[in-house]
């Protein structure tokens, strides 16, 4: 199994029967954090494949894709137990980015990620509990989406903070990843919101919205009733950080901590200073922290007040950090992007990655951030920006 997972992407063609629907002649690779009933599932941890059995059920989620007719052509590589942005893990090797070459794919659902960007896949399922979906979108340029928390089930899966856990799914274009809306997402009144709130995010001094940011939106305002601006000031998306890794750390703690501290698995250094962390939360610092995200949503509500009111920022704070960074560094990214990925998890807003921007020659892009149970409204207000040619 090891030898398989080095590859990025355990081979499953014809594991299961391919059924008529509408995604038909799409092929599915599925993150290794989803059961499939026959197939071992990892975690991206070998002593998790080890001391965990065999499913014997399929994941809902997978089922649905399955059953609409998609191609399931693999498994793959997860960042140990989801805990990680980076896509890069200790025991099974880091998927190459091949739309960046010398740059980490972004994780946690990294092999699929890079399996829809090397074509060897057309829908790359994975989950988002902090950016698991987005960041990779963002690094591989493909189009990304984590749907409004808590619209699709998440049965049969390895979980890491429930609060914010989400099914998500990756594509190269935005007609397949709206094709997959159709088949797991709930019916939803699609109206295109008129009133654009574009964030300004600002870390370290520096304004993450640049000119080619400014300059590609000037040919889309045309599309929107109103258009407006706001600064997120460092303040703000620190305490956003912190306030979400509180949340999260807790409640990964109470997920994994038995299993962690039974077992004792070789965890990447990364990962084990985490979870050595995760257990000194105190259930006071947990309420605390569940306090200041109500504070944070309700920030965040008064921005974008109604359905018809969508927000666009940068996904990430620019392109994937180079692989010869150091761990030091890559904690340091980690806290600052997570000011900005943060923001979905903490109002369990959907979001959706639009790969049209560069940074440094390396994919990047903008987000559009809206109301919840608006996710084919993000998707069809995604469709009519793209329509738009650039001037």
């Amino acid at each position: 199994m090891n030898s398989v997972l080095n590859g990025m992407m355990l081979d499953l063609k014809g594991a299961y029967p391919v059924q008529e629907g509408p995604l038909n002649h799409l092929r599915l690779a599925v993150k290794d954090l989803f059961h499939l009933a026959g197939v071992p599932t990892s975690a991206g941890n070998p002593h998790w494949l080890e001391s965990h059995p065999v499913p014997d059920e399929t994941a809902s989620s997978v089922l649905k894709l399955l059953n609409a007719g998609a191609e399931l052509v693999g498994k793959t590589l997860t960042d140990e137990l989801a805990y990680s942005l980076n896509g890069i893990n200790y025991h099974f090797g880091t998927p190459c980015n091949y739309a960046a070459e010398g740059r980490i794919p972004g994780g946690s659902s990294s092999g699929s990620a890079v399996a829809v960007s090397m074509g060897l896949a057309d829908i790359g399922l994975g989950t988002d509990t902090g950016g698991s979906i987005r960041v990779p979108a963002s690094y591989n340029g493909l189009f990304g989406l984590r749907p409004t928390h808590g619209v699709i089930e998440m049965d049969n899966m390895v979980p890491l903070a429930p609060q914010f856990d989400t099914i998500g799914w990756m594509t190269r274009d935005l007609e397949t990843l709206s094709k997959v809306a159709d088949v797991m997402l709930p019916p939803q009144t699609v109206h295109l919101p008129q009133q654009l709130v574009v964030f300004h995010p600002i870390i370290q001094g520096r304004h993450l919205w640049t000119d080619d940011a400014t300059n590609w939106l000037a040919d889309r305002v045309a599309v929107f009733e109103a258009v407006s601006h706001i600064e997120l000031d460092e303040s703000l998306l620190s305490f956003a950080s912190e306030t979400y890794r509180t949340l999260q750390g807790y409640q990964a703690w109470q997920v994994h901590g038995e299993w962690i501290t039974d077992e004792k698995p070789v965890l990447g250094s990364d990962i084990a200073a985490r979870f050595d962390w995760c257990q000194t939360i105190t259930e006071a610092q947990y309420e605390q922290a569940d306090r200041d995200r109500a504070s944070i949503r309700c920030q965040i509500d008064d921005y974008l007040p109604s359905d018809d009111t969508v927000a666009m920022m940068p996904t990430t704070p620019g392109a994937a950090p180079r692989l010869d960074e150091t761990p030091e560094e890559l904690a340091d990214y980690r806290n600052e992007l997570m000011g900005l990925t943060a923001l979905a998890g903490l109002t369990r807003r959907p979001q959706l990655h639009l790969p049209v921007l560069k940074d440094q020659g390396a994919p990047w892009g903008v987000s559009l951030f809206g109301a919840m149970h608006q996710d084919k409204a993000l998707i069809a207000l995604a469709e009519r920006l793209l329509e738009v040619n650039d001037g």
